[in-house]
C-alpha cells in the first residue's frame, strides 16, 4: 500500500512547475507586449513630431519666399520712383541667406529654437515690409501732389511767359509806333541858288540856269511833333545829280551813313537841338565846279530816315 501512494507528490510538483513556467511565460509575453505598445506609441509620437516639424519648415520657407517677392516688389517701386533702394537690397540679401539655411534643414533637425528664431526674424521682416509699404504709399502721394503742383506751376509759367511775350510784342509795337510817330518831318522845303556875286535867286518853278549857279541853298522848317523828344538831332542832306550820284566831299563836310541797312553818301550834315517850335534849318552847299544840267533831287534825313524831299532843275 505505501509503495502505491509515493508517485502522487511527484506528479503534483510537476504540475506546479509547469504552472509556474506558464505564468513566467505569460508574464514575459505580457511585458513584451507592453514594451511593443510603448515603442509603437513612441514611434507614432516621433512620426507626428517629424510631420509637424516638416509642416512648420515648409510654412517657414513659404513665408520667406513670400517676403522675398514682396521686397522685390518694393525694390522695383522705389527704383521706379528714382529713389535709392540700398536698404531693400540689403534686406533681400538677408532673406535669401535665411532661405538657403531653411532649405538646408531636414525636418528632424529643425529644432524648436530654430523655429522660434526664424519665426521672429520673419516677423521683423514683415514689420519692416509694412512700414516701407506705408512710406511708399506716402511717397507716391507726395510725388503725385508734387507732380500736380509742378504741372500747375508750369501752366502758370507758360501763361506768364505768354503774357510777357504779349507785353514784349505790345511794347515792341508801341515802340515802333512811337518811333514812327516821333519821326521829324521837313516842311516848306525851298531851293535857291547863289551866283558868283553872292546874289541869291529864287524861282517858284525851281528852274535855274546852271552856268550861273555857285551855291545851292536849301531851307526848310522842322514840323511840330509832340512825341519826338527835345534833344539834339542829326540832320543830313543829300544833293543828288541827274545821273543819280549824290554829291559829297569829305573836306566840305560830306560823308557816309546808313539807310535801311545800306551805306549811302550825304552831301552835308549839321546837328540841331530840336525844340518843337517849327524851327528853321538851312543848308548851303558849294560844289566848287560846274553843275550838271538836268533834274536834281534834295533828300533830307534824320536818324537814317527820310524826312523830306524836293527837286529842282538846272538848265
Amino acid at each position: 500500500m505505501e509503495q502505491d501512494q509515493s508517485p502522487e507528490p511527484k506528479n503534483n510538483n510537476r504540475f506546479l512547475l509547469i504552472g509556474a513556467l506558464v505564468l513566467v511565460l505569460l508574464g514575459i509575453n505580457g511585458f513584451l507586449f507592453y514594451m511593443n505598445q510603448q515603442k509603437s506609441k513612441q514611434n507614432e509620437l516621433l512620426q507626428a513630431d517629424v510631420v509637424s516639424k516638416d509642416a512648420k519648415l515648409e510654412d517657414q520657407i513659404k513665408q520667406y519666399e513670400s517676403l522675398k517677392a514682396d521686397y522685390e516688389r518694393q525694390s522695383q517701386e522705389v527704383q521706379g520712383m528714382g529713389l535709392a533702394n540700398d536698404s531693400l537690397v540689403a534686406k533681400l540679401a538677408q532673406i535669401n541667406s535665411d532661405l538657403l539655411k531653411l532649405r538646408s534643414f531636414r525636418a528632424s533637425s529643425f529644432s524648436v529654437a530654430e523655429q522660434q528664431r526664424f519665426k521672429q526674424r520673419a516677423a521683423n521682416f514683415e514689420t519692416q515690409l509694412r512700414k516701407k509699404d506705408e512710406e511708399i504709399v506716402q511717397l507716391k502721394a507726395d510725388n503725385e501732389a508734387l507732380y500736380t503742383e509742378t504741372t500747375t506751376l508750369k501752366e502758370r509759367q507758360n501763361k506768364l511767359t505768354d503774357t510777357i511775350s504779349s507785353v514784349v510784342r505790345s511794347n515792341q509795337e508801341l515802340s515802333q509806333k512811337v518811333a514812327v510817330a516821333s519821326r521829324l518831318q521837313a516842311e516848306n522845303i525851298r531851293v535857291n541858288v547863289v551866283n558868283s556875286r553872292d546874289k541869291e535867286k529864287e524861282d517858284t518853278d525851281n528852274e535855274f540856269k546852271a552856268r550861273r549857279v555857285e551855291k545851292i541853298k536849301v531851307t526848310f522848317n522842322l514840323a511840330r511833333n509832340d512825341v519826338s523828344p527835345k534833344e539834339t538831332k542829326e540832320i543830313m542832306m543829300r544833293l543828288i545829280e541827274p545821273d543819280g550820284a549824290a554829291l559829297y566831299n569829305l573836306s566840305t563836310g560830306g560823308g557816309t551813313f546808313m539807310i535801311d541797312g545800306s551805306e549811302a553818301f550825304y552831301t552835308a550834315k549839321q546837328d540841331i537841338v530840336y525844340d518843337n517850335t517849327r524851327q528853321p534849318v538851312q543848308f548851303t552847299y558849294a560844289k566848287g565846279a560846274a553843275y550838271k544840267t538836268g533834274l536834281h533831287t534834295v533828300e533830307l534825313y534824320e536818324g537814317g530816315v527820310l524826312i523830306g524831299k524836293t527837286t529842282f532843275t538846272l538848265k
